[in-house]
């Protein structure tokens, strides 16, 4: 085969390689693997066809965690440094003071064993200190929480500060952290396609297996990290893992769904999209299905 023939199916491979890559795949609700690239890994950047929309003070008072975090820093921002107990936790009044708000009520099963009076016994106050620190919204000092300048600055403006929080959660948090479930990213990696199924299909109540499903034909590799166990195979655990992170401690922590629970236990609910979702989740759809 001479250098020209060679360049030739050089050419023809790129060509077709390229074309692959920008059809639309049934899997992927019709996007592309292009577009499946920036959806998992600039899920917010330029290029996305998922963007974050500015909303109004009214909107934003729905949100339960930014509601929690702003109320903290409100309590930070009065005490110039608020001092912690001896294991860096919150003090004892603060904690207690931020769960009589009830801006994020406990699990329906935890409220029944939990009486929360320190910080380790709220799951979302500790995970509120926890996102102002690695956000950068505060800084702590000879064992002292106080707000850094970006923190001051945030504060007055809501929507620079759900930003913050918003991006904090879903690419530096450890979803993995609060749950027995593997310490594997199920549910945070190809969150940004979570958002794409709810607001295709998120206009009337569907159980969250529906989502699940989806979600794993999706990224059917992720089930591999799950075993079975007494009475629940390893596909009903990586279901269980999906809808806890997804829906109970991400979405509705950040108003955008509303979720029917079927159980007390809570691994099987109604899911339905807030109508804050459509205020500050925009998705681009693929712009022509191709399943040929």
């Amino acid at each position: 085969m001479s250098d020209g023939d060679l360049e030739k199916l050089d050419q023809f491979l790129s060509q077709f390689f390229q074309a692959q890559n920008q059809r639309g795949i049934p899997d992927f609700e019709g996007y592309s693997p292009n577009a499946m690239d920036f959806i998992l890994y600039d899920t917010f950047g330029p290029k996305s066809p998922i963007q974050l929309q500015a909303l109004g003070e009214a909107d934003m008072q729905k949100i339960p965690l930014l509601n929690q975090v702003k109320y903290l820093m409100g309590i930070i921002e009065s005490e110039g440094e608020l001092k912690l107990t001896a294991r860096g936790f919150l003090p004892v009044r603060v904690v207690a003071d931020i769960h009589a708000q009830q801006f994020i009520p406990l699990e329906p099963i935890e409220a029944e064993i939990i009486k929360v009076k320190k910080e380790k016994d709220s799951r979302t106050i500790n995970l509120t200190r926890i996102l102002l620190e690695i956000s950068n919204l505060t800084k702590k000092r000879k064992n002292k929480l106080s707000l850094t300048k970006k923190g001051r600055e945030a504060l007055k403006d809501s929507n620079k500060l759900l930003e913050h929080i918003f991006l904090t959660f879903v690419n530096k948090f450890n979803w993995a952290y609060y749950d027995l479930y593997v310490d594997q990213p199920v549910g945070q990696l190809g969150m940004g396609f979570s958002l794409i199924l709810l607001n295709k299909y998120g206009s009337k109540k569907r159980k969250d297996i529906f989502y699940a499903e989806k979600y794993f034909k999706a990224f059917p590799a992720l089930i591999s990290y799950f075993v079975p166990r007494p009475l629940s195979t390893a596909e009903v655990q990586a279901h269980r893992c999906y809808v806890l992170r997804t829906f109970t401690r991400f979405l509705k922590y950040f108003g955008l769904v509303e979720l029917y629970p079927i159980d007390k236990l809570g691994f099987n609910n109604f899911v339905k999209k807030a109508p804050l979702f459509d205020k500050y989740i925009k998705i681009i759809p693929p712009p022509t299905p191709d399943y040929s």
